[in-house]
């Protein structure tokens, strides 16, 4: 099932945004069976893990994020969401939604940050 994200755009360093996931499609009890997470992928560059939530909302970082990301889900909802604090110029990427391991590769959504 292909995960659709949203939520990206320009934001200046030192910025905000809020990505979204949803997982319409996906049966409530897979949803809630799988570890959800984001992805991002800038140019040039491999695709990575950022950021992971278990189903009873145990998560996780990769150390580039640690403590400006904050990712949460609602399972009633079936999404999955990825609030970024304090933007900087590196983060600038494609970000997915996938569970963890990934499945098939949805659509992401562009974050562009500016110095």
């Amino acid at each position: 099932v292909q995960l659709q994200a949203s939520g990206g755009g320009l934001v200046q360093a030192g910025g905000s945004l809020r990505l979204s996931c949803a997982a319409s499609r996906m049966i409530t009890s897979v949803f809630n069976g799988h570890i959800m997470g984001w992805y991002r992928q800038a140019p040039g560059k491999q695709r990575e893990l950022v950021a992971s939530i278990t189903s009873g909302r145990y998560t996780d970082y990769a150390d580039s994020v640690k403590g400006r990301f904050t990712i949460s889900r609602d399972n009633a909802k079936k999404k999955v969401y990825l609030q970024m604090n304090n933007l900087e110029p590196e983060d600038t990427a494609v970000y997915y939604c996938n569970s963890d391991p990934p499945g098939q590769w949805g659509q992401g959504t562009q974050v562009t940050v500016s110095s």
